[in-house]
């Protein structure tokens, strides 16, 4: 007998099957494992997103849209003014006679007693009794209605039927109109069919791409269990990480992006080992080793995007990085596990010819010996006739043409980035007020009757809260100075606290709350005119409410994020660095990043601020830009913007340590993934622009910046930016430091690597 190993001896079938997983690394293992296993991965994940959809349902936190980490003003209301220091409605009050004639002031009082009685409504100011209520030409006064809860506390119902109150007692000559916080999130909530007409846009950009009604539907059920679950954990997480209402619709849209797409380029890898001829359990296998690892690399580096807001320390935004950042989580966790699951019941039908291509061919499907190995290659060369002249000819041929024009495409492509954004140099920042409101809401009748009577300043009230040494302290020194303050409309008297410890003055700026001069002038009285008012007298005076703390959320930005930027950036470097072994594709890829997130900040403000076609995105006015949107924007597109950089570099690399023809596997990359990217990034942009749908502006936004930012990413800079860069930095692309290559150990072996530790995942 011989012994075991030899030539003629056939090994062991545990043997071969252990050779295999070894082979096929930690991704290809579990992909077999749940293709082998799909319906108790199906029941796992339809069991496990309906206990954390019903644990949503009954335990989840509500919203807090406190953009303020702590403040002391708001702390002396709390403690000496508890009826004041809850939210606060103004009821705008439009006549055409007189508002003190005898029958308007008895239609006002019966509405006031409307609103008194009130469920949670605290006090009524009536315009009558309470100075300065009364415009100048006598047919406007305003009345507010103050609150003992902050806006999250007064539920939709309650402000739907407040503003029925003021809609029933308007008529006759006297308009009434309701405004504040509460009015405008009942008038235009969060969210809205953007998350379904994105779905449905995604389910038909996949049908033409794919062809197929089987291939279409994997990758949005996959996205969706994913959405799903993350969406529920949201809520969960709430009650560590407090996010404000927007979180749940912007972790949506960026999951629905991302989780499409992930689920996109397994779906068309495995189809190209269905073409290869590969069985379809070791095609889902294969998927998951090479497109799989790079589904695992993008989303990790868009949850480190996400997770960057953290370094902000801000308590409002830790909690929608946390959403995002588990939505997206939670994306991938489907697209690596319950899609090999659901491929495992397609078995070999997705290698059918695809319904709406010419001739039996499927769209997507990449040139023949660029698809696989070289082995698979001439195994589907003998089972298929040759490709036809069709859409990938045309990849490799841009490819060619990048080649041939390097210098000119780079020129080309970096001038048209700037061009984009060059309106970032005038970009303003700003919370929305009501001005932004869609035309027609009682929400804008309410700003736009008050900026008539009084001002565009009375929109944006700054509150100043003293605390007093004691009761014969005097605070009429600090409203001297407010009144003296340029930029100042009016000051309210006083009004001391019924324990004497505390003092409140409302100050009214002459500009509204979307103009820069509004937060300058906030600035000065909290740095300035307050500390010289107060000084030597014991008072201690902050300036504070609504207003105050958007301001102040804007400097917080604007101090830390530098640290944000450089945080986020060296960590996907990082990341790449050790994926892609090579210092200059790690660079590369983070100032390309930047390019096309400055692209997208100029077309926001040419849009948003400019107003160029801003009334074709549904933007009713020129606006600046809110004021958290470029954050969100960055650590998103910074993530996403990674996706397609490792999808095309992934080939490149995979295709240079084959030939070590840096030219040859430029050019390869680019015509096997040219196709997929435009068909990925076509998915993103529909879906972001669907976001614009939405009532919301910053929202609206948001889904502009992303829908253009996915745009010039999967067309300008990889389409052509990036593989012209490298064509001209030749072998220059693949430089890592001997000391580094010596630090940099292979994982699997404990040498230093000699390929990268991802492998192509596109191929389409």
């Amino acid at each position: 007998m011989t012994s075991g190993g030899g030539r003629g001896e056939r090994l062991p079938a545990a043997t071969l099957e252990d050779m295999r997983t070894r082979d096929n690394g930690l991704l290809g293992g579990v992909g077999r494992a749940c293709y082998r296993h799909r319906t108790t991965t199906l029941l796992a994940w339809v069991v496990g997103v309906a206990v954390l959809v019903t644990l949503w349902l009954r335990f989840g936190a509500a919203a807090d849209n406190t953009f303020t980490n702590s403040d002391p003003g708001q702390t002396v209301l709390d403690q000496h003014f508890p009826r004041q220091s809850g939210d606060i409605l103004t009821l705008a009050i439009r006549s055409q006679g007189p508002v003190t004639s005898p029958v308007t002031r008895a239609r006002v009082g019966a509405a006031l007693a409307t609103y008194a009685s009130a469920p949670l409504v605290t006090g009524v100011a009536s315009p009558y009794t309470t100075p300065g209520h009364i415009s100048g030409d006598g047919h406007i006064a305003y009345a507010t209605v103050q609150f003992g809860v902050s806006a999250s506390g007064i539920s939709g119902g309650e402000a739907t039927a407040l503003i029925a109150d003021a809609t029933r007692a308007s008529g006759n000559g006297v308009t009434f109109s309701l405004g504040g916080d509460v009015v405008d999130a009942a008038e235009t909530p969060y969210g809205g069919p953007s998350n379904g007409i994105g779905v449905g846009a995604a389910m038909v950009v996949l049908l033409i791409a794919f062809g197929s009604l089987l291939a279409m539907g994997l990758p949005v059920a996959t996205a969706l269990f994913g959405i799903g679950s993350g969406l529920a954990l949201i809520a969960l997480l709430g009650h560590v990480f407090p996010a404000p209402s927007f979180s749940p619709i912007i972790a949506a849209m960026i999951g629905l992006g991302v989780g499409v797409d992930y689920a996109l380029f397994i779906l068309t890898r495995f189809r190209s080992q269905l073409h290869a001829g590969d069985k379809p359990e070791d095609a889902a296998v294969t998927a998951m080793r090479t497109a799989g690892v790079s589904v695992l690399t993008a989303g990790t580096t868009v949850v480190i995007g996400m997770l960057g807001l953290l370094v902000l320390r801000q308590s409002l935004l830790n909690g929608v990085a946390v959403a995002a950042a588990a939505t997206v989580a939670m994306t991938v966790l489907a697209a690596l596990t319950l899609l090999p699951a659901l491929l495992g019941y397609s078995g070999t039908r997705l290698a059918k010819p695809a319904l709406l291509a010419p001739g039996g061919t499927t769209p997507l499907q990449p040139p023949e010996a660029e698809q696989a190995p070289p082995a698979l290659a001439r195994r589907r060369v003998r089972s298929r006739p040759a490709r036809p002249a069709g859409a990938p000819l045309r990849s490799e041929q841009w490819a060619l043409f990048i080649q041939k024009h390097k210098v000119l495409a780079a020129v080309g492509a970096t001038g048209i980035i700037a061009l984009l954004a060059a309106p970032v140099l005038t970009m303003n920042l700003s919370f929305p007020d009501e001005s932004a409101q869609a035309r027609g809401t009682m929400g804008y009748a309410s700003y736009a009757t008050m900026a008539r009577g009084f001002g565009p300043g009375f929109d944006a009230p700054l509150i100043v809260a003293a605390r007093l040494p004691d009761r014969t302290a005097n605070v009429d020194a600090i409203e001297t100075a407010l009144a003296r303050t340029p930029g100042v409309a009016a000051v309210t008297p006083p009004v001391i606290s019924g324990d004497g410890q505390a003092a409140m003055l409302v100050a009214y700026p002459t500009t509204g709350a979307q103009d820069a001069a509004t937060n300058a002038l906030a600035n000065e009285i909290s740095a300035d005119v307050l500390p010289k008012a107060t000084a030597g007298t014991g008072i201690h005076a902050y300036l504070t409410g609504p207003n105050a703390g958007n301001v102040a959320f804007a400097n917080l930005i604007g101090r830390r994020l530098p640290a944000l930027i450089a945080t986020v950036v060296a960590l996907s470097m990082l990341l790449l660095l050790t994926v892609f072994r090579s210092v200059v594709i790690a660079v590369k890829a983070a100032v390309m990043n930047l390019l096309s997130i400055t692209a997208a900040y100029g077309v926001l403000t040419a849009v948003t601020q400019w107003g160029w076609g801003g009334g074709v995105f549904g933007f009713p006015e020129k606006m600046p830009v809110t004021t958290w949107v470029p954050v969100f924007l960055f650590v998103i597109l910074f993530g996403l913007s990674m996706d397609y950089e490792v999808f095309l570099l992934s080939r490149i690399r995979e295709a240079y340590l084959e030939s070590h023809d840096n030219s040859a596997a430029v050019t390869r990359g680019l015509a096997s993934t040219a196709r997929v990217i435009t068909a990925a990034a076509a998915i993103m942009v529909v879906v972001f622009l669907s976001f614009d749908i939405t009532p919301d502006v910053s929202v609206k936004q948001v889904g502009l910046g992303l829908a253009v930012a996915v745009l010039i990413d999967a067309t300008v800079v990889r389409l052509v930016l990036v593989p012209a860069v490298m064509e001209l930095l030749g072998k220059a692309n693949w430089w890592l430091p001997s000391w580094l290559a010596r630090v940099m150990k292979d994982p699997r072996s404990g040498e230093s690597a000699t390929e990268p530790l991802l492998t192509s995942g596109t191929h389409a």
